[in-house]
């Protein structure tokens, strides 16, 4: 497993073993936070199936998957998230299946037929993560990725810049980092990856603001 500190670009020689950058979609993973291009968390995409498992309040990362040349469902369970994913990938001239259900409703999907599960700044608004990632584990194929970005649990006991604690660890996003490698190993998944992630214009704050991870599917 990978465990890092990130506030900087990732060097000429893994890009060169990643591929080209022309080969990355261009993922958001949060305001002022470094993105696919620097993290590689999702990787080459081109002809995979994707799910973005709910839509994040920033950019519609399902429309720059399938720039990148995947095939997307969407889901999401607000009716205006899907709306405005809709408009888009309609401005964008690409194809996305939208999806209006609850995080954890895939009954949509196949079992074993996802590539890659993306969820960027949702998780924590799920009651019962593990629920959830059985779900996942179940769409997706043998040693395919699950890919989730959140809101560091302890950033979240800070309000702004303050230098004080203002809440217990854990409290505000129901979810620590332990918690969260718990659930993964519960659902039958590996860590590959974890990235603790500074904003960019804050390399020097006192925690980092972003959690990033990955997990393989074990089993069939």
């Amino acid at each position: 497993m990978t465990w890092r500190k990130a506030t900087h670009r990732i060097s000429p020689v893994m890009n060169a073993a990643l591929g080209t950058l022309g080969d990355v979609a261009d993922v958001w993973f949060g305001d002022d936070i470094s993105g696919e291009r620097d993290l590689r968390l999702v990787g080459d995409v081109r002809g995979k199936r994707v799910l973005e498992l709910g839509l994040p309040p920033g950019p519609v990362n399902s429309v720059a998957l399938a720039q990148a040349g995947a095939r997307v469902i969407a889901v999401d369970n607000s009716l205006d998230r899907i709306a405005a994913g809709r408009r888009a990938a309609e401005t964008a001239g690409v194809r996305v299946e939208f999806q209006h259900a609850e995080l954890f409703q895939l009954g949509f999907a196949t079992s074993s037929s996802l590539d890659l599960v993306l969820c960027v700044e949702r998780l924590t608004s799920v009651d019962d993560v593990d629920r959830l990632l059985r779900q996942v584990h179940r769409v997706l194929k043998p040693e395919a990725a699950f890919v989730a970005v959140l809101e560091h649990p302890a950033h979240a006991m800070f309000d702004g810049d303050e230098p004080i604690a203002r809440r217990r660890y854990g409290t505000a996003t129901n979810l620590t980092i332990g918690d969260l490698c718990m659930s993964l190993q519960r659902s039958n998944f590996a860590l590959d990856v974890l990235y603790e992630l500074y904003a960019k214009s804050k390399p020097r704050a006192v925690v980092p603001c972003t959690l990033a991870v990955r997990a393989r599917k074990l089993g069939s």
